[in-house]
């Protein structure tokens, strides 16, 4: 009988056990609320553009505000999680949060873009923390295993919180700005009107994109209570950790770690050119706002389908090996979306969605892979600082794409070279990280 029993496999451990079960779900729901303000914040871009008359790279400074809070405060949010727990993380976020989200109210009655800017900055104060907390305590609720489906699965919420975000600005807000009124033959006309009409205008306009954010930071401020009284599983950050240096030197000698933050940076460059700039895209071709931003929902429905498709797909597949082939796929994507003027180059750059939807967690869980708990928290910092991508490029995307035409084809075509050079940089990393495994 012994025998026998020895040739059996023992059960694999579930992707979430019953006793984490109500902490995930609360846990799970934070990747929507980041989601939303992402993608409400894309959009903005083009608004802001527009009302305030910026220029593209003037007016993606937004997403400069927005990712460098995330560089900012995602090691002070480490340190604190350190030292305190998941859930003081968690709460401090969603304060900071809320507070970035009414600072709209004072923004609006300036008519401040700067004032905007520093609001958003603030906001991401809080995002930092949540995505610094909320990473590593999904990977540290259950079996090691299957961390990084279960890390799948959680930011697989991510794009529905997007799409609540999307559909917020396609139904709500573009529609509604009166600075994107056009002529007949499709131009606006904002520019051609006197400053009196701008005046009366941009604050009809500023109120209108302030109101989404004011509504989402009520709704912030219900999840800080509902967490507040709700008791956290001890464990991960919790533990008392070891000497914050002594976690650097390992994290430094850790390589596909080391490499994982720096492919993290590329793909969150990516993924935030790709999708900021598609109504800039559609607005080459004719297409108003609203309709452009109408293909952005779209994208983020592939992303969607395509998370969950890629989370099914790793139970079966090696993850560097479908991060290589999803790599591959939003490479050849990005090239149809550079070489191909007009509808067909516009859904191109669309599919590229389909493509990214495993990247994020799937490089956060190879990175994390062979650190351990304890280096986690700290470790997962870095991750989330990497997002400073997001903050670096679309501003040099935005001045390519200010030049009108580069070479005698659309420079709105030819700033997508830049996402382009980021999914190499994504397959180089799979494809070296597969080769570490094997060794």
């Amino acid at each position: 009988m012994a025998a026998n029993h020895s040739t059996i496999s023992s059960p694999k451990p579930a992707l979430v056990e019953r006793k984490y079960l109500v902490t995930f779900i609360l846990i799970t729901s934070l990747f929507a609320l980041w989601g939303f303000a992402n993608d409400i914040t894309n959009p903005m871009v083009a608004a802001f553009q527009t009302v305030m008359e910026l220029s593209a790279a003037k007016a993606s400074l937004v997403q400069f505000a927005f990712y460098g809070g995330y560089a900012t405060m995602a090691i002070p949010a480490a340190l604190f999680i350190r030292r305190y727990s998941y859930k003081s993380g968690i709460l401090l976020g969603l304060g900071l949060y809320a507070v970035g989200a009414f600072l709209f109210i004072p923004a609006a009655e300036m008519q401040s873009f700067a004032f905007f800017c520093g609001s958003l900055y603030i906001l991401t104060f809080g995002l930092a923390f949540l995505e610094t907390t909320a990473n590593p305590f999904i990977l540290a609720l259950g079996s090691k295993e299957n961390a990084t489906r279960r890390l799948n699965l959680s930011q697989a919420f991510n794009p529905m919180g997007s799409l609540c975000g999307m559909a917020v600005a396609s139904q709500i807000v573009l529609p509604n700005l009166l600075s994107d009124r056009r002529d007949d033959a499709g131009q606006i006309i904002f520019h051609t009107l006197s400053e009196s009409e701008k005046a009366g205008i941009r604050l009809h306009d500023l109120a209108v994109i302030r109101d989404p954010y004011v509504a989402i930071g009520l709704v912030v401020l219900v999840m800080f209570v509902v967490i507040a009284l709700k008791k956290m599983p001890v464990g991960g950050s919790e533990e008392r950790p070891g000497r914050a240096a002594d976690t650097l030197r390992r994290l430094w000698h850790n390589t596909v770690y080391r490499e994982g933050v720096v492919a993290q940076m590329f793909y969150v460059a990516a993924q935030i050119m790709t999708w900021t700039f598609i109504i800039q895209y559609a607005d080459h071709l004719g297409i108003d706002k609203a309709e452009a931003q109408r293909f952005n929902i779209v994208a983020m429905c592939l992303f969607l389908c395509s998370r969950f498709v890629s989370t099914f797909l790793m139970k079966y597949v090696n993850t560097q090996t479908l991060l290589a082939v999803f790599g591959c796929g939003a490479a050849l994507c990005t090239i149809g979306a550079i070489v191909i003027v007009g509808r067909p180059g516009l859904y191109c750059l669309v599919g590229i969605s389909a493509f990214m939807s495993l990247m994020f967690p799937t490089i956060y869980g190879i990175a994390l892979e062979g650190v351990s708990r304890e280096d986690s928290t700290l470790g997962a910092a870095f991750l989330v600082m990497a997002i400073v991508g997001g903050a670096l490029m679309p501003p040099l995307q935005g001045m390519v794409i200010d030049q009108g035409t580069v070479m005698g084809h659309p420079a709105v075509n030819v700033s997508y070279a830049l996402p382009l050079l980021c999914f190499m940089v994504i397959i180089a990393y799979a494809l070296h990280a597969k080769r570490l495994e094997r060794q």
